[in-house]
């Protein structure tokens, strides 16, 4: 496949976008384009030439078509959340971004259905939906900003996977753009679909490289009752990560199973200034579990099962959380641990997961890597479903893109991940930031199918760019 180059864009092609979206949603201005030229994955700055803001999937299709003929490169963007640098236009040309696209169509309660737009904020379609007493279970860390269409784009994940799955397994149907400008369905709104090839699950997780969601249909399920949380501080970080094995092995599914080491816990308390768990000395991690449903009574019983299960293991005084408040505050901990550790140097991050009897083989080698080529590293994550979350801060590097040392670094990580029967990302994507260690984990005749289904798709390679010159810092 040939390497896709850069064109200028010339005042031509700025004037034919304005005559489809008109002046107001046209971007050209150096502070617009700056705001557009990273997202959260590391230090990474690439401006783009324009910024497109368009409402309709029509409008898209104008501007694809534009840009499939001039092979303008395109970078469709949501909310910029994102950490492997997917929505980072490091070729210049378009960001599409879909932030205006943020309408919930129709929340079907009958056949438990909900129709949206991609720019709508995940927690607002969840609150949307949890009013009718339903449930989307998918919930990122940044749920409260993050888009819906980029968790499409990158298959997300968060705390509930561990019991209801990742956004593949709620998606049913998805309108498209095509880089020709073509418009399709994907599949049907339905919950059985044996026709043909399945090109919804293809365009899930695709992260925009073929083709521009505009409309999506998600399944529901009805909304659990009760949930009940306890936080498990552990004396040793491996047994942590042996007691999530042992949970599930003893035929426990919690609905969600988060792990926090101290280092991580200390900075983000710090961070939120809150008091909400107990930061000691003797503690290594800390496990968040959480059950739900609709019976409190078996509820209770499930926890109590699994912390008299967990005193095999060094742990101490088990914390229950016993009101919405208290549950929050914790949930606050976790979701914000990845902002707090980035702002004190920790920009480097990787999405590893390994199965879940693996983890602690991941963590003791994740900090024996850090010993050995001098770098602070902590770690959390899904620990319920082998997915950790591993940070890494060494001085003078604060970008893995581009730099040698640490390409080298996260080639040895990758190759311990593949060992023990993992892979490289979890829910961030591939992006730009992995691409160069999709060999590590996929041989050659895999990475051909994708090239070849690339090219089926975007033949003029607008939507997924090859090369990547150096970023500015």
């Amino acid at each position: 496949m040939n390497i896709l180059a850069t064109p200028l864009l010339t005042a031509v092609h700025i004037d034919a976008f304005k005559k489809i979206l008109g002046d107001a949603f046209v971007f050209v201005d150096e502070e617009s384009l700056d705001t557009y030229a990273h997202d959260e994955t590391e230090n990474l700055f690439f401006p783009p030439e324009v910024v497109l803001k368009p409402r309709t999937a029509e409008e898209i299709s104008a501007i694809l078509k534009i840009c499939n003929k001039e092979k303008i490169p395109v970078t469709p963007r949501g909310a910029g959340t994102g950490l492997s640098g997917g929505a980072l236009p490091h070729l210049g040309g378009v960001v599409l971004s879909t932030e205006r696209m943020n309408t919930i169509l129709e929340i079907d309660e009958r056949n438990l259905q909900v129709i949206t737009e991609p720019g709508v904020i995940t927690e607002v379609l969840q609150n949307a939906v949890k009013e009718k007493k339903l449930f989307y279970p998918p919930d990122p860390s940044s749920r409260g900003s993050c888009f819906i269409g980029g968790n499409i784009a990158e298959n997300s994940g968060g705390p509930k996977a561990v019991k209801y799955g990742v956004v593949k397994d709620y998606v049913l149907n998805l309108e498209v753009v095509l880089p020709s400008g073509e418009i399709i369905w994907t599949g049907s709104n339905v919950l059985k679909n044996s026709t043909g090839y399945n090109l919804t699950q293809l365009l899930v997780g695709s992260e925009g490289t073929l083709g521009i969601v505009t409309k999506i249909v998600l399944r529901l399920i009805p909304l659990p009752a009760y949930d009940v949380l306890m936080l498990v501080p552990f004396r040793n970080l491996e047994q942590a990560g042996e007691a999530v094995s042992a949970i599930f092995r003893a035929g426990f599914v919690p609905s969600a199973m988060e792990l926090m080491e101290i280092d991580s816990l200390k900075i983000v308390s710090k961070f939120v200034d809150s008091t909400a768990i107990a930061v000691t000395e003797d503690t290594a991690a800390h496990l968040i579990i959480e059950v739900d449903g609709n019976n409190i009574d078996v509820l209770m019983s499930e926890m109590e099962a699994i912390g008299n299960l967990l005193t095999q293991y060094d742990i101490g005084e088990i914390y229950f959380a016993d009101d919405a408040n208290q549950k929050a505050e914790l949930w606050k901990l976790r979701r914000r641990v990845a902002e707090a550790v980035k702002l004190i140097g920790y920009t480097i991050e990787e999405d590893t997961v390994v199965p879940r009897a693996e983890l602690p083989v991941l963590i003791r080698g994740a900090k024996e890597l850090g010993r050995k080529h001098d770098f602070e590293v902590v770690c959390y994550g899904h620990a319920g479903d082998g997915n950790l979350h591993i940070r890494i801060r060494k001085e003078g590097i604060p970008n893995s893109h581009g730099n040698e040392e640490m390409n080298a670094i996260l080639k040895e990580l990758f190759i311990l991940v593949k060992s023990i029967g993992g892979t490289i990302s979890g829910e961030h994507g591939i992006g730009l930031i992995q691409k160069p260690y999709m060999n590590i984990v996929f041989r050659e005749a895999n990475l051909r199918l994708m090239r070849e289904i690339k090219k089926a798709f975007d033949p003029n390679n607008i939507c997924l760019l090859y090369t990547s010159p150096s970023p500015r810092d």
